[in-house]
């Protein structure tokens, strides 16, 4: 009778033991994240600040659901090419196309051109073309962003409809044909960037509220992809206001714009 006691005894240990590692082994297999993101948005943030807090904790929500890793950086000093292999995705949140290193460009651009390492989703500033704060622009990230330069912006901001155009589009899925965006400054170029990229959301310009003098004409994108690129991209205009992340239309273009420059399925 202790024989038996001490053999159902172990038994019981070897098999509590087994059970243990399984379930360690699986929550290992769980926590292992199916992709890697990087973002870059600048430190402080100056006004754009609030979007960039309200980014993060919507996207830290984003990535736990569904299991994927995001980084922070807040200047293209980490960048060269065995960093960016790391990353499936680069969002660049809130960091304009001036200030960035010589390794930093060609890093990216590599990235971008030869799309071997992942995507990349750009919002707001991304576009801000030109030459500031004593920097020279940058001509591959122009010509990457539609052979555009930025103009004028409206400084007392606009409320205004988007309409979109390529509903088709992994990155308007589920998106209404049009949607109103609250409060935005509706950057304006010096021309359109239509006829060298895949336009996929234009604002009405005759919706603007108040209404403004600042327009391109009627024919004015604020989202669009470059599709002579080899890695998916997309650029977001939108990304002034944090309340952008109450805006369901906004969200659900952030989230496809995620899975699909990643390569991956929403869960």
């Amino acid at each position: 009778m202790k024989v038996r006691f001490v053999t159902c005894f172990s038994t019981l240990v070897f098999v509590s033991f087994f059970l243990l590692t399984v379930s360690q082994s699986a929550s290992g297999q769980a926590t292992k994240p199916k992709f890697r993101v990087v973002a870059i948005a600048e430190k402080g943030g100056g006004v754009h600040a609030p979007f960039v807090a309200e980014a993060k904790k919507w996207l830290a929500q984003v990535a736990s659901e569904n299991n994927f890793a995001i980084d922070y950086i807040e200047n293209t000093e980490p960048i060269n090419a065995a960093f960016l292999a790391n990353y499936q995705l680069v969002i660049q949140l809130n960091y304009p196309p001036y200030m960035w290193t010589d390794t930093a460009k060609e890093a990216f651009r590599n990235y971008i051109v030869e799309g071997k390492g992942g995507g990349w989703v750009g919002f707001h500033h991304a576009s801000l073309l030109g030459e500031f704060d004593g920097y020279a622009m940058w001509p591959w990230f122009s010509e990457f962003m539609g052979g555009i330069r930025y103009k004028n912006y409206i400084a007392t901001f606009a409320k205004a409809t988007v309409h979109v155009e390529a509903q088709n589009h992994p990155c308007m899925k589920d998106v209404p044909t049009a949607f109103e965006v609250e409060k935005e400054e509706w950057y304006t170029y010096d021309k359109s960037p239509r006829p060298n990229v895949k336009v996929l959301a234009t604002v009405d310009e005759s919706t603007y509220e108040p209404d403004s003098n600042l327009k391109m004409g009627g024919d004015h994108p604020v989202i669009w992809s470059n599709e002579h690129m080899k890695a998916r991209n997309v650029y977001i205009f939108m990304g002034h206001h944090p309340d952008l992340f109450k805006n369901d239309a906004f969200v659900t273009i952030f989230r496809n714009a995620i899975f699909w420059g990643a390569g991956q399925t929403k869960q």
